[in-house]
C-alpha cells in the first residue's frame, strides 16, 4: 500500500492513501486528495500506477509541481521516500509505510453529477413463463359500491417497518428470516427479485401466481420484472390494474377473500377473467414512503383462501423485499457510477495526452500555457505545431459545447489542423481547408472558433489568421495593449462553405507579448451574475510584467479570485509568447 505521509500542511503526519490507478491532487471538489488552498490548482498533479510501479505528472498546474526540490514536467517515475512539494504542502512518498504508522486515511473519487440508472431490460426465466408487461396505458378502474363483499382486511404498509409477530409468531419469523438471509447476500436486482417469489411461494404453499410490479426509473411506467407460476399450464401473471392500483396510491396491503366478489373491484373486467379468487397484494415503498411497485400473491381455490395473519406476514416481507430492492438498485447505480468515472478519467487521460506536454523552444522567444476543462473533458484546444521550413505555428481554439461531445470534436480539430498547417505555409490558407472540411462533415450546427498565428523566429514576424476567435492581445515593451485582427476575423469554422479568410502580419519587437485565450477567461461570471469581460482583461495586461509563466498564473488567479466559491462555467485556456529582449 502505498501512502502520501504529509510533512507540511494542515494535517501534519496523516498518511494519505494512494488508490487505484490515478490519485489527483488538487483543489477540486472531485480529485481523490483535496488541498484546501488558493494557490493550488483546481487539478494540480496526479499519481499515476501501472505494475506496482508510481508516476507523478504535472497536470500543467499555474505554480508547478516539485519533486525533491526540482519542478518537474511530464512524467517522473516516484521512489520510496521522494519528497512531493504543491505549493504550501509537502508529502513523503511512501511505498510501504510502517505498521504503526497511525491516521492512514482512505481516498476516494466523489462527483457532483447527478446519475440516472440506466434501464434494465432483462427478462426473467420462470417456470410460468411469465412475459414482462406494460400497464402504462391502462385506465385503471375506479372502485365502486358498498354493498356486502368477501373483503377480509387492508393494512397500513407503512406500519410495517419491524416485523409483525401478534399471529403466529414462529412461522413468521422464520419466514422473514429466511427471506431476510437470501436477499443479504445479493446485491443485483435480477436475483433479488426471484429469490423473494420463490421465498413466498414456500411460506404459501396455496399461492399459484406471484408476481413483481416496479416502475421504470426512466420512464415511471409499472414493468414486471419477477413472475412466478406454480403450474407450467399458466400463460401470464393475472395482474388486476385496479388492485395495483388501490395498493400503489393507497400505501395499503389489500387481502381480499374471493376478489371477484369485491366490491372494491366489481368494475375491473382483469379480475374476473383472470378467475382469481384469493389475492393479497402489497406496495413496495422507499424510505420516503413512495411506491416502488407492488408484491402480489393469489390463488384460484376458494378452500385455501388467505387469512388476515397471511397478509400481516406479506406486508412484513413486503418491507424486507423493498429494503432489498432500493440496496439493489443502489449498488448497480453505484457500479455503473464507478464505470461512468473510470471511462472520464480515461478520456481525461486521453484528451491531455492531445495537448502539449511541454513549451516549445524557439531561440529568443518564451512561451506558457495554462489548460483547464470545466468537465472532466473539454472543447478548448490549443497547439504547437513545428513546420518543415521551421516556423512554429501556434493554434488556439474552442468548440461550442462542454463535456464529451465537445472534447471528441477537439480530437477531431486537433488532427485536422496540424494536417492541413503541416500542408501549407499560410495561415489563413490553412483555415480555408479546415472550414471546408468542416463545413462538409455532417456534424450539425457544431461550430469551432480558431486562431493560426505562425511564428517566423528568425525575422520576429507573426501572420495570424482568425476564424470567429476572441482577438489575440499585443502587448507592447511600453505596457501599451491593443487587440489584434478583429477586423480581419473570419465566420467559425463549419458555418460558411467556401469562406476565404484574411490574413494580417506583425513583427515583435523585444519584450513584446501575444497573449492569446478563450471565453472561458472573458465570461466568468462571479457571484453578482458580473463576467470578467475584455475591458478587465486589457486592464490586468498592462500592468502585468515580468515572464510569460507569471502573466499566465497571474491571470487564472486573478480570474478564480474574482469567480470566487462558485463553479467553473466554461473551460479555461490561455496561450502566451513573448521575444525576449538581450
Amino acid at each position: 500500500m502505498a501512502v502520501l505521509k504529509v510533512i507540511r500542511g494542515s494535517t501534519t503526519g496523516q498518511h494519505l492513501e494512494v488508490q487505484g490507478e490515478r490519485t489527483v491532487l488538487g483543489r477540486h471538489p472531485n480529485c481523490q486528495i483535496v488541498l484546501d488552498n488558493a494557490a493550488v490548482s483546481r487539478h494540480h498533479a496526479q499519481i499515476l500506477e501501472s505494475h506496482g510501479n508510481f508516476f507523478l505528472e504535472d497536470l500543467r498546474s499555474r505554480n508547478g509541481t516539485q519533486l525533491n526540490g526540482e519542478s518537474i514536467s511530464g512524467r517522473v517515475q516516484l521512489r520510496d521516500g521522494d519528497e512531493v512539494k504543491l505549493c504550501d504542502y509537502v508529502f513523503e512518498f511512501l511505498l510501504t509505510p510502517s505498521l504503526g504508522a497511525s491516521g492512514v486515511r482512505k481516498t476516494s473519487t466523489t462527483s457532483t453529477a447527478t446519475f440516472r440508472s440506466r434501464r434494465i431490460r432483462d427478462t426473467i426465466d420462470t417456470p410460468g413463463e411469465f412475459p414482462q408487461f406494460s400497464l402504462s396505458s391502462v385506465d385503471f378502474a375506479r372502485p365502486s359500491g358498498t354493498h356486502d363483499s368477501s373483503i377480509l382486511t387492508t393494512l397500513e404498509a407503512r406500519a410495517t417497518s419491524g416485523i409483525r409477530l401478534n399471529a403466529q409468531p414462529e412461522v413468521k419469523l422464520r419466514a422473514i428470516l429466511e427471506i431476510g438471509n437470501a436477499l443479504g447476500r445479493m446485491l443485483k436486482l435480477d436475483e433479488v427479485l426471484p429469490v423473494v417469489l420463490d421465498c413466498l411461494f414456500k411460506i404459501f404453499p396455496s399461492a399459484d401466481t406471484g408476481f413483481i410490479l416496479l416502475k421504470d426509473g426512466e420512464s415511471g411506467q409499472l414493468e414486471v420484472r419477477a413472475a412466478l407460476g406454480r403450474t407450467e399450464d399458466v400463460k401470464g401473471p393475472p395482474i388486476s390494474q385496479t388492485i395495483v392500483k388501490q395498493a400503489m396510491e393507497g400505501g395499503q396491503a389489500i387481502l381480499s377473500a374471493d376478489a371477484r366478489g369485491d366490491h372494491r373491484f366489481e368494475t375491473s373486467e382483469s379480475v374476473a377473467s383472470l378467475q382469481i379468487r384469493s389475492v393479497m397484494c402489497a406496495p413496495l415503498l422507499d424510505q420516503s414512503g413512495q411506491a416502488l411497485g407492488v408484491l402480489q400473491i393469489s390463488t384460484r381455490d376458494l378452500e385455501q383462501q388467505f387469512t388476515k395473519d397471511d397478509l400481516d406476514l406479506l406486508a412484513s416481507v413486503s418491507t424486507q423485499a423493498a429494503l432489498a430492492i432500493d440496496n439493489a438498485t443502489l449498488h448497480e447505480t453505484l457500479l455503473k457510477r464507478r464505470e461512468m468515472e473510470q471511462d472520464l478519467e480515461f478520456a481525461t487521460q486521453v484528451q491531455l495526452g492531445f495537448l502539449p506536454n511541454k513549451s516549445p523552444e524557439a531561440k529568443d522567444y518564451e512561451f506558457a500555457d495554462y489548460y483547464e476543462a470545466a468537465h472532466r473533458v473539454g472543447g478548448d484546444y490549443f497547439d504547437y505545431i513545428r513546420l518543415p521550413n521551421g516556423d512554429l505555428a501556434i493554434a488556439i481554439g474552442d468548440v461550442a459545447g462542454k463535456g464529451v461531445p465537445a472534447a471528441l470534436l477537439m480530437v477531431r480539430l486537433h488532427a485536422a489542423a496540424r494536417y492541413h498547417l503541416l500542408s501549407t505555409t499560410s495561415a489563413a490558407e490553412a483555415l480555408n481547408h479546415l472550414n471546408a472540411e468542416m463545413a462538409t462533415s455532417g456534424l450539425g450546427f457544431r461550430f469551432v472558433t480558431l486562431a493560426l498565428a505562425i511564428l517566423t523566429p528568425a525575422t520576429h514576424t507573426i501572420r495570424l489568421a482568425n476564424a470567429g476567435h476572441l482577438p489575440p492581445i499585443l502587448r507592447k515593451a511600453n505596457g501599451e495593449v491593443s487587440t489584434i485582427g478583429l477586423a480581419e476575423s473570419g465566420m467559425p469554422l463549419g458555418i460558411l462553405q467556401g469562406q476565404e479568410f484574411q490574413e494580417i502580419s506583425l513583427t515583435l519587437e523585444p519584450d513584446d507579448t501575444l497573449l492569446l485565450y478563450t471565453d472561458g477567461i472573458t465570461e466568468a461570471m462571479n457571484e453578482k451574475q458580473e463576467i470578467y469581460g475584455r475591458r478587465r482583461l486589457q486592464e490586468f495586461a498592462e500592468k502585468s510584467s515580468g515572464r510569460c509563466q507569471e502573466l499566465v498564473s497571474s491571470l487564472v488567479a486573478q480570474v478564480e479570485k474574482f469567480c470566487g466559491d462558485g463553479p467553473q462555467r466554461d473551460d479555461l485556456c490561455i496561450v502566451a509568447f513573448r521575444r525576449k529582449s538581450h
